[in-house]
């Protein structure tokens, strides 16, 4: 599973999520720092990419659209912290994982994981 990190997303987490087996870049590995949203969505779809973010926008946009994938990990938590990410990453990927694969918004809390299959 590949994966593209939103710009708030840590460098370690990336990092993290390569050293258990994963594909994982951010925006800047792919010269996208600036890229708006509808870009990345094109790019994830284009190679398959997973993306995760802490931006609620995504959401909205592939439901305007109606679009079925990319997949999106949306984290809204109180408190970010790279550690905490990274524990839920990998307490939670197995669980999502077919989620993911088959197209959805997962949306996760600070005490639950809500899932959306695509299109919305």
């Amino acid at each position: 599973m590949k994966f593209i990190a939103d710009m708030p997303i840590s460098p370690r987490t990336t990092e993290f999520l390569n050293s258990l087996g994963y594909d994982a870049v951010r925006l800047n590995d792919l010269g996208m720092k600036c890229a708006e949203d509808e870009e990345i969505i094109e790019y994830a779809r284009e190679h398959d990419y997973v993306i995760m973010t802490m931006d609620l926008d995504f959401g909205g946009l592939l439901a305007l659209e109606n679009l079925s994938k990319p997949s999106v990990i949306i984290f809204r938590l109180e408190n970010p912290e790279v550690a905490r990410i990274n524990l839920i990453l990998k307490e939670k990927l197995q669980q999502i994982e077919q989620d993911l694969k088959t197209g959805s918004i997962v949306i996760i809390e600070e005490f639950r994981v809500r899932v959306r299959e695509l299109p919305i």
